[in-house]
This record gives structure tokens, C-alpha cells and sequence, in this order.
């Protein structure tokens, strides 16, 4: 009878290098570090997550700011995102990774990824050589916001439906990069936009909770390509916390009923291209 067994396939020549996580019989590595003696019990979950994402060690300022952008992030209220975790988690309670993983692929353009999308506008907008004093950054910042009025192009991270008289979370953060000796190019052009727009727009907005994010991690060289996802990581903590309370006090079905038993039927609206 033939021999039923896979054949043994050679991997000798295969070669997958990563600094990250690593496993022998005896232990397991993390970023260079044995992860049970030298990582567990010792970092910090945001310090290890920026460790992760940098590859180098932040500094006790660089991990207050980020954690501080973590909190800034972590929960708003009954955002879409939220709803739609409480709803999934309705539907099926069987699923609690699928609840957060609806509430999570909320993080769009107008949820969660306006700190990505802040971060990369103001870092292209960044000049090779640096202002050293607010006029210059001033100076920067108008044409910065009359190139978007221009172009009918919103400012991201300028602007707030709740928080129309300040977002608390922005004065917080610059306060503490400033406390920290962190605040660099990206939130000193953030900072400018919100003290010229009104010349150009006619009216003043507010620099918001997301956007100041944005620029903080930004300037903590954190990758651009990430911010989104650091957003979602702090958003992850809100979800769950928003589960624990569905668990305890459940919103889900009420907010199904309202919307099921107050649709109006109307006639069809065909679409037409």
C-alpha cells in the first residue's frame, strides 16, 4: 500500500526576519525582550503598543502624550460606532468579535479616521524649513486654509457638531505636550489654523478632539499610515466598555423598535442616473 503521509517539504531556504514576537520551547521574545521577565508586569500596555508600532522605546513624555491620545479617542457617547457594536451584539450575542469588529469598520472619514486624515494634511503641508515663531506659522496656515476654501475643501480636524465652543480634549492634549516639550511642526500648524481661519472663513471653529490627535501622534513620529489605527485601538477599549453595558443596561432592542416601529411606508423613488 502506498504511503498515505505529506510529503516532508524543506523550508531550510525560507527566511521570514521580524523583530516582533518570537517563540522557543523554553521562551518567548517580544521587540528583543524576554516577554515574561522583561516586558509582563513591567510596560505599560500604551507604552508597549507604540514600542510595537515604532520599533524603539518611547520616552516617559512620548508615552504620556500617546496614552493621553489613547483616553482622547476611547469613547464618545452613542456614535455610530457605538450603535452599530450594541446593535450587532443584539442580533447576534453570540458574536462579541463581530460586534466590535462592525463598530471598528465605522472608523471613517467623519468617525475615527478624521485623526489619520489631520496628521497626513498637516504633514504635507509642512515646508522644509520650519517657522520659528507663530507669524510664520501664521502665515503658513492662511494660505493653508485659503487653498481649501479654494478648492471647496473642508480643513480636516477643524470643526465639531457638539463641541461648537471648544473641544476640551484639545486644550488637554497641548497642554500636556507642552508640559511634556512635545509639541512639534504638527501641532504648532494646527494650533495656527485655528488662530487665522476665521479671516478666511468669516466665522470660528473649533480645532477638534480627533484632529488635535492626530497631530500629536504625528508629531511623535508615529507612522501616517497607522494614526487610523491607533484611533481604533483606543476605540476598541470604548466598544468593549459599551458591551459591558449593553450587558448590564441594554439599549439594543430599544433602539431596533424605535426605527422598526416608526417606518413610514411611501411611495417608491426610482433612481435614475
Amino acid at each position: 500500500m502506498p504511503d498515505q503521509q505529506e510529503p516532508v517539504r524543506e523550508h531550510a531556504a525560507a527566511r521570514y526576519p521580524t523583530a516582533l514576537g518570537a517563540a522557543s520551547r523554553e521562551t518567548i521574545t517580544l521587540l528583543g525582550q524576554d516577554l515574561a521577565d522583561d516586558v509582563m508586569g513591567q510596560v505599560g500596555f500604551g507604552e508597549l503598543a507604540f514600542w510595537l508600532a515604532t520599533q524603539r522605546r518611547p520616552s516617559k513624555g512620548e508615552t504620556r502624550v500617546f496614552e493621553a491620545v489613547l483616553a482622547a479617542l476611547a469613547d464618545h457617547g452613542f456614535t455610530p460606532t457605538a450603535i452599530v457594536t450594541r446593535l450587532t451584539y443584539l442580533s447576534a450575542p453570540d458574536s462579541v468579535q463581530g460586534a466590535l469588529a462592525a463598530g471598528l469598520l465605522g472608523g471613517g472619514s467623519r468617525f475615527l479616521g478624521v485623526t489619520e486624515d489631520c496628521g497626513r494634511f498637516l504633514h504635507e503641508r509642512l515646508p522644509d524649513q520650519l517657522p520659528t515663531d507663530d507669524a510664520g506659522w501664521d502665515e503658513i496656515a492662511l494660505r493653508t486654509v485659503r487653498e481649501q476654501r479654494a478648492a471647496k475643501r473642508f480643513v480636516p480636524g477643524l470643526g465639531h457638531h457638539v463641541h461648537k465652543d471648544g473641544d476640551p480634549r484639545t486644550r488637554r492634549l497641548y497642554a500636556i505636550a507642552r508640559e511634556e516639550d512635545l509639541v512639534g511642526p504638527h501641532l504648532e500648524l494646527f494650533a495656527a489654523i485655528g488662530r487665522v481661519h476665521p479671516q478666511v472663513l468669516g466665522r470660528t471653529l473649533p480645532l477638534n478632539g480627533a484632529g488635535v490627535c492626530g497631530a500629536a501622534l504625528a508629531d511623535l513620529g508615529l507612522p501616517l499610515e497607522l494614526l487610523r489605527g491607533f484611533a481604533l485601538l483606543a476605540r476598541t477599549a470604548g466598544l468593549i466598555g459599551q458591551l459591558a453595558e449593553e450587558l448590564r443596561h441594554p439599549v439594543g432592542n430599544d433602539i431596533f423598535l424605535s426605527v422598526d416601529l416608526n417606518n413610514r411606508p411611501v411611495d417608491p423613488d426610482p433612481y435614475r442616473p
